[in-house]
């Protein structure tokens, strides 16, 4: 006997659900795919033995380059976790003069890329520098050498510190005074509470800190360029550049990779074996109210911090923006400004469309295999700008030579590169890097959505399409706008795969500052540098206000 007409409708709306689920759950699964295609890529490039130059690089700069790396990753650990911690403790717990203004004014440093405060601090403190003529003034035989490894490491960790500071601080405000009045009745001093009660109640939010600032440090590539400190992104931009070797930038790529990879576990095992044991609310809280010189030395620790980390260092940028003002504000500086704002315009859209197409496939569609592309492609943050791309020029370069170039031959058009030289594989690189910064936005939005309103939508009448348009997005607006403000801010102040993948022509204001600095040209980087600055402290402030 037959189906009837309804039977074969209610077959036909399964099936078209069925495709529908499947479509949904592929974009999560692309964009996962994404992320794991240039690591993909340049673990193959083993494949190709480049003995030669291996062994230039061992006989070389292969140690060097190992050890100037762990050198920076242990030094900038230690200064992020003492600076992060020290200071949060004291803004959250202490009482001092200023405390109120100062808890906020911490986390200015962030606003400023590594490579702007390096060519800043050698511009004051190099041999015929403002600073050292005039103390030679004064002390005739006065010589320093900045240029070496602490100074690096103090100024990554004069920029990263907030990081941890803010974790902690968000930590130890949340603990309340509970804990720290039942200590001090059993006993237990200021010091004595300190290390052991709030510090390990607040180790896991210290150690997601941490991390952050060491995955920052492994992609720098201005601040120890300016320096000429050689690290993996150094070397991995002169085998590109230098011996036009894109096999052994990609194998020092992986080496890379591999630091990183060992950074993320190590996050993990100690994520895992701390316990949060602290609430999810801010808790009542008291002060400890300091006396004496205490008060004083406390206030003079915070505010000197950010007195060198930021307000010097904006000060130098805006003396030296103004000695070249008719030199640099010019119509090229329009120009840089124009590329660089739409570059990260351009890439902010994508990256928060794509994340709210995924967020959105999840909460309607989403399974175990769509949650573990998510995460797969909020790991993109944690690859440097210079490893991706190599991953993306590999790639590109493969689907060039073997099917787009043939295939625009065989349609009777030229021979030149169809991804390669283009912006393709620049906002690509921005894609797989930035996706992690636009989730935590949009996915802490959108899980304030309770499920029975997109429900009720559902059940009268709304399509997939309405529901995302006429109720997710107006209800997702504020984490939308903030993942917008973060992902363009950032994109901005890219300067590793900016500068390895740019077409032609396409100079961004990262790009002019390292090319004004590789010339040792302090003064005609500043107007460029002081405008990522202002433009880095809208995030900041984006930021100070949440934690309000």
């Amino acid at each position: 006997m037959p189906p009837s007409a309804a039977v074969l409708e209610r077959q036909r709306a399964c099936r078209r659900n069925g495709l529908r689920r499947w479509c949904w759950r592929l974009i999560p699964l692309l964009a996962g795919f994404l992320v794991l295609l240039p690591v993909a890529v340049i673990i193959s490039s083993w494949s190709d033995s480049q003995f030669v130059v291996w062994r230039h690089l061992y006989d070389t700069q292969l140690l060097e380059l190992l050890a100037n790396t762990l050198i920076l990753l242990v030094g900038v650990g230690v200064g992020v976790t003492v600076l992060g911690v020290s200071l949060a403790w004291l803004a959250t717990i202490c009482d001092f003069p200023g405390r109120r203004y100062c808890e906020w004014a911490l986390m200015l440093p962030l606003a400023i890329p590594t490579y702007v405060l390096a060519f800043v601090v050698l511009g004051q403190w190099d041999y015929m520098g403002p600073l050292q003529l005039l103390l030679r003034h004064w002390w005739p035989d006065f010589r320093v050498d900045v240029r070496n490894p602490l100074t690096v490491i103090a100024i990554m960790t004069g920029v990263l510190y907030p990081y941890v500071y803010m974790l902690a601080r968000s930590a130890f405000v949340t603990q309340g005074s509970d804990v720290v009045e039942a200590s001090r009745v059993l006993g237990l001093n200021v010091w004595q509470t300190f290390f052991r009660v709030s510090l390990p109640m607040a180790r896991p939010a210290i150690v997601a800190g941490l991390s952050l600032s060491l995955m920052e440090t492994l992609a720098d590539f201005g601040a120890v360029s300016v320096f000429n400190f050689n690290t993996f992104t150094t070397a991995i931009y002169k085998s590109w550049f230098g011996l036009f070797n894109l096999q052994a930038a990609a194998q020092l790529a992986s080496l890379l990779l591999l630091f990183v990879v060992m950074a993320l576990l190590a996050e993990r095992g100690a994520r895992n074996n701390g316990r949060d044991e602290q609430g999810r609310r801010p808790q009542h809280h008291f002060r400890i109210k300091l006396q004496g010189a205490r008060r004083y030395l406390a206030a003079a620790y915070c505010w000197s911090v950010v007195l060198f980390c930021f307000a010097l260092p904006v000060l130098q940028l805006l003396l030296w923006a103004v000695q070249q003002y008719a030199l640099e504000f010019d119509r090229r500086y329009w120009q840089l400004l124009q590329h660089t704002v739409l570059l990260g315009a351009c890439s902010a859209v994508i990256v928060v469309t794509i994340t709210l197409l995924m967020l959105f496939a999840q909460r309607g569609y989403g399974n175990r295999l769509t949650q573990g592309a998510i995460t797969v492609a909020g790991m993109g943050y944690a690859l440097p700008g210079s490893v991706l791309a190599v991953g993306v020029v590999l790639c590109f370069g493969y689907l060039d030579r073997q099917w787009l170039v043939p295939l625009q031959q065989w349609l009777g058009g030229g021979t030149a590169p169809v991804l390669m030289g283009g912006l393709v594989g620049l906002l690509l690189a921005y894609l797989v890097r930035f996706l992690a910064v636009a989730l935590g936005p949009v996915q802490s939005s959108i899980e304030r959505v309770r499920p029975s309103i997109p429900e009720a939508a559902r059940s009268l009448g709304c399509s997939q399409w309405r529901l995302l348009f006429r109720i997710y997005l107006p209800m997702l607006r504020p984490g939308i706008l903030t993942a917008l403000l973060l992902v363009l801010v950032d994109v901005m102040k890219e300067m590793p795969a900016t500068l390895l993948l740019r077409p032609f022509g396409w100079d961004t204001l990262a790009v002019r500052i390292f090319e004004m600095t590789a010339e040792g040209e302090w003064q005609r980087a500043a107007i460029p540098a002081l405008t990522l600055v202002l433009v880095g402290l809208l995030p900041v402030v984006v930021v100070i206000r949440r934690a309000r």
